[in-house]
């Protein structure tokens, strides 16, 4: 059984102090121009000084057309330099590993928010999207790698790379959908082929102090659940990865699909072999049975979310009880008020969760 308390290695980078990092969760307390705001610097400084060995901002937007919801944080341009670099030292004091996660909304972005067209992998009259030139494709992939070099400059100590939850990224995996007629449509091959050389990219820009991330749902957004655990595994085979973050959405559920029910989804990954490369997982980790469970069928690390937001400290916590477990939701405001979640987080988790706040 792996222990909670071990440190966690990789090829590049510092070691995490132990096996429990904070989710990249949005929060809406940035800037309206992605600038970093007090609320989302102690938000998640609080985090580190709770405990956990990584700690990762929620998805920043790597280009204005990418920008997807009101308060996101910027990594865009060097205007959002200085705040990234107060979070990243912020975090470093407090003893965590820093990291921020890049993001790209495509179909799912916002014009009103942006100023700029919404671009995606095909043309979505219902959301009002243009598909990308094969050109402007190769755009947001230099998008990606300057966006991971900008989190260098500012002292990070990595980067994630978001392939999950419908955004760009996993638009081009969307089967379903995407019929395009260059390198980056039809196959499987082409559909994963924008991801690997974001990968590479990010790799080649970055020294070798620097932890590359990806994240990954899986299933459904058109995934195939054997095209999502392919792509996986080609990602850990490559070994240009440190990690690969599987959001489960539940790590404990079985597949969507029906021809695969009867196993945990998370089984699908953790037999897959990864080499020096580490495999995260996260989905409704509440309790401390729940990380051991996760540790012993296989994964390497854990990511939370909720509990990371009701219990700044939950990874301390944890860390000196393994039968603890968070306080159930729904939770008073004033209880995430002094868990350092602010007033416009706490009301995206009222407005967007009927169970989170009373």
């Amino acid at each position: 059984m792996t222990e909670l308390s071990s440190p966690l290695t990789f090829t590049h980078g510092p070691a995490w102090a132990n096996r429990l990092a904070l989710a990249p969760l949005t929060n809406l307390q940035s800037n309206p121009d992605g600038t970093l705001h007090d609320d989302e610097y102690h938000w998640l400084v609080r985090r580190a000084e709770g405990g956990f060995a990584m700690v990762m901002t929620c998805a920043a937007f790597v280009s204005q057309a990418g920008l997807s919801f009101p308060g996101q944080l910027g990594i865009s341009d060097d205007k959002h330099l200085s705040g990234l670099t107060r979070l990243a030292d912020g975090l470093h004091a407090a003893g965590s590993v820093a990291t921020v996660q890049l993001q790209h909304g495509g179909r799912r972005a916002s014009a009103q928010l942006s100023g700029e067209s919404v671009v995606g992998v095909w043309d979505d009259p219902a959301k009002g999207a243009s598909a990308l030139t094969t050109e402007a494709v190769e755009q947001v992939v230099q998008d990606f790698v300057d966006a991971a070099a900008r989190a260098e400059r500012a002292g990070f100590d990595g980067a994630e790379i978001h392939g999950a939850h419908g955004y760009l990224l996993a638009q081009f995996l969307d089967a379903r959908h995407n019929d395009r007629t260059d390198r980056y449509g039809g196959s499987a091959d082409n559909r994963f082929r924008f991801i690997h050389e974001i990968i590479a990219g990010v790799r080649a820009a970055t020294s070798s102090n620097f932890q590359v991330g990806l994240r990954l749902s899986p299933e459904r957004y058109g995934i195939a659940l054997d095209e999502g655990r392919e792509l996986a595994r080609q990602v850990l085979a490559e070994g240009t990865l440190d990690y690969l973050d599987m959001s489960l959405w539940d790590a404990f559920k079985e597949p969507h699909e029906e021809q695969h029910q009867g196993q945990r989804l998370i089984e699908f990954f953790t037999d897959l072999p990864r080499g020096d490369t580490r495999l995260g997982v996260a989905g409704k980790i509440l309790d401390g049975a729940g990380i051991h469970e996760c540790l012993d069928r296989g994964a390497d690390f854990v990511l939370i979310g909720t509990a990371g937001i009701i219990h700044h400290d939950f990874a301390r916590s944890v860390l000196a009880d393994p039968g603890y477990v968070s306080t159930p939701q729904p939770v008073p405001a004033e209880h995430l008020v002094g868990e350092s979640v602010g007033p416009k987080f706490i009301d995206y988790l009222s407005t967007n969760w009927d169970d989170f706040v009373t």
